[in-house]
């Protein structure tokens, strides 16, 4: 049986020094890598990641570039998935990095052994993460396995919704039966994604043996914009997170968190924690909000503001027919069409007025050619009379001129005989 062949894609932005090893422990993972998909936001930068190193020369690697405002969490990653022809594909970020050579292994071997359609990775804590940093990623990434299913969505909330592109790997037929990622979203393709598969009876597993090291020390700041944009992904897809409010896990991961601090005996980190609660608890109830808010506001707000620059024009442009022509709206169409229908009756109108001036001049013609004809009939008649005539009065005159040479005969013989 032939070995299902495995690529990794991976979206980039700026990216550090620590994306090289990233590349080189992916080539040399335990269960091979076909081809590392590699889409860069902005060449400039990636041009500046390496001193002289060529990823574009590894024959593994390919590497497309496209600007900021061409990238979209969802978008980006469905025309990267288009570029691999492999049985599985993994999605990875670039600050991602694998515990061991094999991940790759861990990670596809659900999918493999038929228990699951799609499977993600375990996260760990960087070794500079703060301590409610660690714990959280330890409370979202336990030590325990788990196949999530359909059923499991009535008990676990949103939980069971929870999937992560920071490693994840997908069976490509079935991820093609559903349609790919969202094609647009400001965040959440991934559970948005989860979410579907899960509906469509399709199982998730989560492999806590498949780990990579991935965290964040965000500000408070940063957790409000990072957090808006999550309330806005989630207020733009109710089909999904309407039926499992976020919130209830939330409130979990606080109390969980301050009997983490109390057991520590750190508790003069709590009034930070809730301080940074309260940030992060601020931006997501804000982007739920989002369409009540000032555009000005939602500008500063979200971490990418490129993502709402194209919202605006697929906006203004949603209502354009390219077969109708190039930036009318429905009421201009409309008005076009009428306009049209009018322009088609004078048409229709003229035609018939020609037709009919046609038919007119017809009828003049022959009535004039039935008069000629009458005409020369009529004079064809009179002369024929005249000639008749002509020659009737030829005739008489023949006659008479007999006549009057038979009497002068006549008189020229009684004179001859009176002489003799």
């Amino acid at each position: 049986m032939k070995k299902p062949t495995v690529d990794v894609i991976i979206p980039t932005y700026k990216p550090k020094e620590s994306f090289l090893k990233l590349i080189e422990r992916l080539e040399k993972q335990s269960y091979p890598v076909n081809r590392i998909i590699i889409i860069n936001t902005e060449e400039r930068y990636f041009a500046n990641l390496s001193y002289g190193y060529r990823l574009e020369l590894d024959h593994k690697v390919s590497v497309t570039h496209i600007s900021k405002m061409e990238f979209d969490h969802g978008h980006t990653r469905r025309e990267a998935v288009k570029k691999s022809d492999a049985d599985i594909f993994v999605c990875m970020t670039d600050d991602a990095m694998p515990k061991s050579n094999r991940l790759i292994e861990r990670l596809i071997m659900p999918i493999l052994e038929g228990e699951a359609e799609f499977s993600y990775a375990r996260q760990l804590p960087r070794e500079n993460a703060g301590l409610i940093e660690g714990f959280t990623r330890h409370f979202n990434y336990p030590k325990e396995s788990r196949i999530k299913t359909k059923a499991d969505i009535a008990t676990m909330g949103i939980k069971a919704y929870f999937f992560s592109n920071v490693c994840a790997a997908y069976r490509r037929d079935i991820y093609e039966k559903l349609g790919g990622f969202v094609d647009y979203t400001l965040f959440n393709e991934d559970m948005i994604f989860a979410a579907k598969a899960l509906n469509a009876g399709y199982h998730v597993a989560y492999a806590a043996d498949a780990e990579v090291v991935h965290s964040h020390n965000y500000t408070n700041k940063e957790q409000f914009h990072r957090n808006f944009d999550l309330g806005v992904s989630q207020a733009e897809h109710p089909e999904v997170f309407d039926a499992v409010p976020s919130t209830k896990e939330g409130k979990k991961l606080v109390r969980k968190t301050i009997d983490f601090l109390k057991a520590k005996k750190k508790v003069l980190k709590i009034p930070g924690f809730l301080i940074t609660c309260a940030y992060k608890y601020a931006g997501y109830r804000l982007g739920k909000r989002y369409k009540k808010l000032p555009e000005s506001w939602v500008m500063k707000f979200t971490t990418n503001r490129e993502y709402w620059m194209k919202k605006n024009i697929r906006n203004a442009t949603s209502s354009i027919n390219p077969y109708s022509g190039y930036g009318k709206s429905k009421a201009e169409e409309e008005e076009q069409f009428s306009m049209e229908r009018k322009i088609e009756q004078r048409k229709l109108e003229r035609a018939a007025k020609e037709a009919e001036a046609r038919r007119a001049a017809e009828e003049a013609r022959e009535e004039e050619e039935r008069a000629a004809r009458e005409a020369a009939a009529k004079e064809a008649a009179k002369r024929a009379e005249e000639e008749a005539a002509k020659a009737n009065e030829a005739e008489e005159e023949a006659v008479t001129g007999e006549e009057i040479w038979e009497e002068a005969m006549d008189m020229s013989a009684f004179d001859t005989g009176s002489e003799e």
